[in-house]
């Protein structure tokens, strides 16, 4: 008697993990039904964004700001990029321009900002310019070939801002000249900071200063940003 109920109790809570999955599996097909390009575990990551995002919102968000305007002891206008087509991109033709640089990845919890960044983009492109620098630096999220980024960002986010070849943001040898300038306050005058994670995002205004930078836990269109960018 005691053996039925207890093979009772567990296969009823068989029959309802399988009812949450295949629940979830339909969640995750429905939200994900326009995309074309994405492995189960980016349709996965894609379904889940709010919750990341409602999750790492509820802990502190990662900002720092200059507290002042610091004029850089280096300028970033003397650095220069490589774009996803191997094209040399100078720094310099963004002088009197506010622009974001942000480091990203296709398989992260924080892939869905490609989104925010995209309306950001279109919103204020008059006013900014937005910096895209895939990276495999954090768990091996971006693996793959720089044709692979491209082609993930442009069909299943419809990404139209500059997109970089993949490269190295963090603090250790062959980190990128950009995310150099930005992490050494020898350079940038006050920020020591690196990317805690993908997504972090860093603000340079017109006249070449860095002046915030932001976790992952902030949303590209959080009301923070978007007043930097509008005043």
């Amino acid at each position: 008697m005691k053996g039925s109920k207890i093979y009772r109790t567990f296969r009823h809570g068989i029959l309802i993990t399988l009812l949450c999955f295949s629940v979830f599996f339909l969640y995750v097909l429905f939200i994900t039904r326009n995309t074309t390009d994405m492995t189960l575990r980016q349709k996965i990551l894609q379904a889940v964004y709010p919750i990341t995002m409602w999750l790492t919102g509820k802990a502190s968000k990662n900002s720092n700001a200059a507290g002042r305007l610091v004029t850089p002891p280096s300028s970033i206008y003397e650095l220069t990029a490589t774009l996803n087509n191997g094209e040399v991109f100078k720094m310099d033709q963004l002088r009197g321009k506010r622009f974001m640089i942000v480091n990203t990845a296709s398989d992260c919890g924080y892939t869905g900002q490609y989104t925010g960044l995209e309306k950001l983009y279109q919103q204020y492109r008059d006013k900014l310019v937005i910096l895209a620098f895939p990276a495999n630096d954090f768990k091996a999220q971006e693996k793959g070939t720089d044709q692979d980024i491209a082609s993930f960002c442009k069909v299943n986010y419809g990404i139209s801002f500059p997109l970089m070849k993949k490269t190295v943001v963090i603090k250790q040898p062959g980190q990128n000249e950009v995310f150099a300038w930005l992490t050494h306050k020898n350079q940038n005058g006050w920020n020591d900071t690196e990317p805690a994670w993908n997504f972090s995002k860093y603000i340079i205004d017109e006249e070449g200063r860095l002046v915030q930078f932001f976790g992952p836990s902030v949303e590209p269109t959080s009301p923070e940003v978007v007043h930097l960018i509008t005043n």
